[in-house]
């Protein structure tokens, strides 16, 4: 029944009570709203809820009805059931929506921009003209506030639009951008001018009266010009094709980046006349100056080529490269902006479209013409770069990288003290865009890299000086400590180019060395980037240095600050993971080692640090073979972990790891740990357990069975969670056949009379309804259930066995190997069932069932299915394993023993492939169909069989059934292949 405006009262109390702290009150209210989603009219409802002029001061429920609304277009709005949104409807909220731009709140005007952008997208493109007819029209006489909330729509439009990849949609989206992009380029251009102009005024002695009466209008005025700044950027980026592939010139690249960056210059000066006196308008400075970078950043990512050009390039990076070496002193408290000049500096040193293609290939005229192209205009940015960039300005650049945004400040110090723990997780595992010095390393990094031969010994300079001016045994913490602690940072970072100008044996045995046995509190800051640099340098570690670096390494995990303690955490991960680890020089640190990250995991307090501290134990686990000495403690301290983990999903998924770990290094000994390991299995396979954690536990469960010297009764009772997890999706289905296997090998014909009924489903739902790759890694675990239960299982898979024959039975793989291999593995599956369950097979092939599900598989169904299984052996031979071969030739040889009179039509064949087969002999080690077959290939029936007695014997009882009508056919075989025959049956 649809809602009308009568029902607007209850609606409004609906979304009130929907936002109660009183759960009374709140569930019965979103149960309600969520019944009347699909009601015609709901939306209308919501509508009025959101424009009415006299709910305009409730902003908390009109907020709610627009996620209502949002919520209802995601789910509705596409419908073309009688539930949903009618056609009439949708028109009507359309008006209604664009007729409302003057909303007043900004988190509403945000939302309505919300929901219309989203209708665009899902009408896009069978009403955007209109649509975008409608916003430029109004655009025209609109006054600030409307024009601010019509581009604040167009913006989140063409975002929604930009998303989508067709050709045809970025047609459109092109002619969009023609259509729009001059308008706006124009406004922005107006309302920059009317900003600066605005600014000037604010910084001059004028009428304070005056400066109040416009203060409003002109911050509108400036949001607006930062949401057209934003629509700018969107159309160039996506307006038109990456100029990286194309080498097609974007004009408004070249047109719009000299004048954003004119604005920033423009802008910069009110960062410091505003901070004091006018902290909104800082605040848009800040805001402004930092967008307009990153668009440029944006745009040289988008179209390399077009920022090339002498009019953008050039000034961008002047500009960048003179604000990070040369800033005004009241620029450097702006650390966002100066984060974006780096990031350009970054980008453009490590653009690829910026260096000369080294390589030669073999192309047609159009891509060399192409590639040519590209080669040139790199070969003239290499040379704009050579000019900006004289190997002045890199020394300075890296110096004061080095020398200015390395160094640890006082605040950065104060931070340290106050809280070690989050200190070490900001300055070391932060996103690099994010603050000043990580960026600063970052750009250092790509600088060192493209002029390591330049730079070298001007890092190594820098290293000495800093050690000279402050020896090992200073303690105080002045400017040269400081500056030391930077250099080393800067070797570490660098270690790969920087080993040919440094003997690490030479640092290490002298400064070093004398700094980690220094216990002074204040060498904490210099022992934090030992740390650093010990875990950077581990390829450089020779043997004669080893012990005492990983010495010097458990010193530092012992010491009495977090920060250096996680810096050693992190640096012993990458020694014990090192191809050339020492386990013998690490023994005797083992038990020490253990105890300090026991006490560290408990000392620590950020998720990040529990996580950090638990791989280390892992690693520790996967790579030292004396665990079993600490196997107790181990299980004390999983068990601890996981009590304490609870909704912590990233520690939980750590935890699973290390105790795998710890499950392959007990090997057969893996029982002992049985006490919590099962619990926390069993947990992580609980189906309403966090998704996230499913990968892990299923890992983890498939190693607890690998390395079971036997089957427990618990884990026994886990085998249906596999079935609930794999109807949920496939996505694990590779593990999931190496637990099956593990299962049938370890629980026997106990785990088959325990669990019959969900190896049946579990087999049904896989088979037929997963890909090729799928469908080969779970037949050699039913051709393995029938290996080693041949009575028993047959008739339990029944359903499963009846999609293998539709498969055998299918065409279409004479082109496709992966759909022979699986035809033929099938195949080879069915061929077992004839040798060992001789009876259940021609039950099987006559089942009335099996003609129907032929047919809907659009497979012609002969009055034979057997004889048709026969036609597939003796075309999939060659397709098989040597074990398959030899199935298929028992189960051939068999077929000569039918009383059919088609066996004698294909008695020449029959014995011919038997032939092969015999004189083919066996290829052991190509019948490893998975990973357990070794354990059970000896116990294999087919291998105690002998194909040449069998069809000896059979040949025989073919002659006497068939009689002189075998005599005929016989003779009909070619007397070379008779010979071979008789050689391989040793018949004289």
């Amino acid at each position: 029944m649809a809602l009308s405006s009568s029902d607007l009262p209850a609606i409004y109390s609906l979304l009130a009570n929907s936002m109660s702290g009183d759960e009374s009150v709140r569930k019965p209210a979103e149960v309600a709203l969520s019944q009347s989603e699909s009601r015609p009219g709901f939306c209308s409802c919501l509508m009025e809820v959101i424009t009415a002029k006299d709910l305009a001061s409730q902003v908390d429920v009109r907020l709610m009805a627009t996620v209502y609304f949002k919520n209802s277009i995601n789910r509705y709005w596409r419908s073309r059931r009688d539930s949903g949104i009618s056609i009439e409807e949708k028109t009507h909220l359309r008006q209604k929506l664009l007729a409302h731009l003057r909303e007043e709140d900004y988190k509403i005007a945000m939302m309505l921009a919300v929901l219309i952008s989203r209708i665009a997208r899902i009408d896009y493109p069978k009403d955007w003209p209109e649509f975008f007819s409608i916003l430029a029209n109004q655009l025209q006489s609109a006054d600030i506030l409307t024009s601010h909330r019509i581009f604040m729509i167009l913006f989140r439009s063409l975002k929604e639009l930009s998303t989508k990849r067709l050709s045809a949609d970025q047609k459109n989206y092109a002619e969009i951008t023609s259509h729009f992009f001059d308008y706006c380029w124009h406004l922005w251009q107006s309302d920059v001018r009317t900003i600066l102009h605005g600014f000037s005024a604010l910084t001059q002695n004028c009428d304070p009266n005056v400066i109040e009466q416009h203060h409003d209008e002109l911050y509108l005025i400036s949001e607006r010009w930062l949401l057209c700044s934003k629509i700018i950027r969107q159309l160039i980026l996506s307006g038109f094709p990456s100029d990286a592939k194309a080498v097609q010139e974007v004009r408004p690249v070249k047109e719009v980046s000299p004048v954003l960056l004119n604005a920033i210059q423009s802008l910069l000066p009110y960062y410091s006349s505003f901070q004091k006196g006018h902290g909104k308008f800082w605040e848009f400075v800040k805001r402004a100056c930092t967008k307009l970078m990153k668009v440029l950043v944006m745009i040289q990512n988008r179209h390399p080529y077009s920022f090339s050009d002498k009019s953008v390039l050039p000034p961008v990076l002047d500009f960048c490269l003179n604000k990070i070496t040369e800033p005004d002193p009241e620029l450097l408290s702006f650390e966002q902006f100066l984060i974006q000049c780096m990031v350009m500096v970054k980008r453009v040193l490590e653009c690829k479209e910026y260096k000369p293609s080294l390589t030669g290939r073999v192309m047609d005229a159009s891509v060399i013409t192409l590639e040519q192209t590209k080669k040139n205009m790199s070969n003239v940015v290499g040379g704009v770069l050579t000019s900006l960039l004289p190997n002045e300005r890199i020394i300075l650049l890296c110096n004061v990288l080095i020398r200015r945004y390395f160094v640890l400040m006082a605040s950065d110090l104060e931070e340290w003290s106050q809280s070690p723990e989050s200190f070490h997780h900001e300055q070391d595992m932060v996103q690099w865009t994010e603050k000043l010095r990580p960026c600063a390393e970052a750009l250092y990094i790509v600088l060192f890299e493209n002029y390591s031969q330049l730079l070298a010994p001007i890092v190594v300079s820098i290293l000495q000086e800093s050690m000279s001016g402050c020896p090992a045994s200073a303690i105080e913490i002045t400017p040269g400590l400081l500056l030391k602690e930077a250099a080393y940072g800067a070797a570490a970072y660098v270690y790969y180019e920087l080993s040919n100008y440094l003997s690490f044996k030479e640092w290490f045995n002298g400064a070093l060395s004398l700094e980690l046995s220094n216990d002074h509190h204040n060498m904490l800051i210099i022992h934090r980037k030992i740390a650093l640099v010990l875990g950077q340098w581990v390829s450089e570690i020779k043997d004669d240095t080893k012990r005492p670096v990983y010495c010097g390494l458990i010193r530092l995990l012992q010491a009495k600050d977090l920060s250096v303690k996680l810096a050693a955490c992190r640096s012993l991960c990458s020694h014990i993971e090192d191809a050339n680890f020492s386990e013998h020089e690490f023994m005797d640190l083992l038990p020490v080692c253990w105890d300090s990250c026991f006490k560290l995991f408990d000392e620590v307090q950020e998720l990040d640090s529990k996580v950090q501290v638990l791989n280390l134990i892992s690693i520790l686990i996967a790579h030292v073979s004396e665990i079993i000495p600490y196997a107790n403690q181990l299980v004390q301290f999983f068990r601890k972990v996981w009590e304490e983990s609870s909704g912590e999903s990233l520690l939980q998924m750590q935890l699973l790891v290390a105790l795998r770990n710890f499950l392959v290094a007990l090997g057969y000994q893996s029982p002992n740990c049985y006490s919590v390991l099962l619990p926390i299995l069993q947990r992580g396979l609980d189906i309403n357990s966090p998704d996230e954690l499913l990968e892990d536990s299923m890992l983890l469960w498939e190693a607890t069975l690998s390395n079971a010297p036997g089957m427990v009764p618990q884990l026994l009772t886990y085998f249906p969670c596999l079935l609930d997890i794999l109807e949920r999706s496939f996505d694990h289905l590779e593990v999931a056949v190496n637990i099956i296997e593990d299962y049938v090998i370890l629980g026997g014909a106990e785990f088959l009379n325990m669990h019959a009924s969900a190896v049946a489903k579990l087999l049904d739902l896989i088979v037929g309804n997963v890909n090729n790759r799928g469908m080969r890694s779970i037949i050699p675990v039913i051709d393995m259930l029938i290996q080693c239960f041949p009575m028993e299982v047959p008739p339990l898979i029944n359903s499963t066995l009846q999609k293998l024959i539709v498969i055998c039975l299918s065409g279409g793989d004479d082109y496709d190997p992966s759909k022979t291999a699986v035809k033929a593995s099938s195949s080879a599956i069915l061929a077992r069932i004839l040798v060992m369950n001789t009876n259940y097979l021609a039950q099987l092939t006559a089942e009335p069932s099996l003609p129907l599900l032929l047919q809907q598989a659009s497979i012609p169904a002969e009055d034979n299915i057997l004889l048709s299984l026969v036609d597939i052996w003796l075309d999939k031979v060659d397709n098989a394993t040597s074990n398959q071969r030899k199935t298929f030739g028992l189960a051939l040889s068999i077929i000569l023993t039918l009383r059919l009179p088609q066996v004698l039509d294909k008695l020449d064949l029959i014995l011919s492939v038997c032939t092969s087969i015999i004189m083919g002999g066996t290829d052991e080690s190509a019948d490893e169909d998975s990973r357990l077959y070794s354990i059970i290939k000896f116990s294999d029936p087919i291998n105690q069989l002998s194909l040449e007695n069998l069809v000896r014997e059979n040949l025989k009882t073919c002659g006497a059934v068939h009689g002189e009508a075998f005599n005929v056919a016989i003779s009909r075989m070619h007397p070379s292949a008779f010979a071979q025959l008789k050689q391989a049956l040793k018949m004289p």
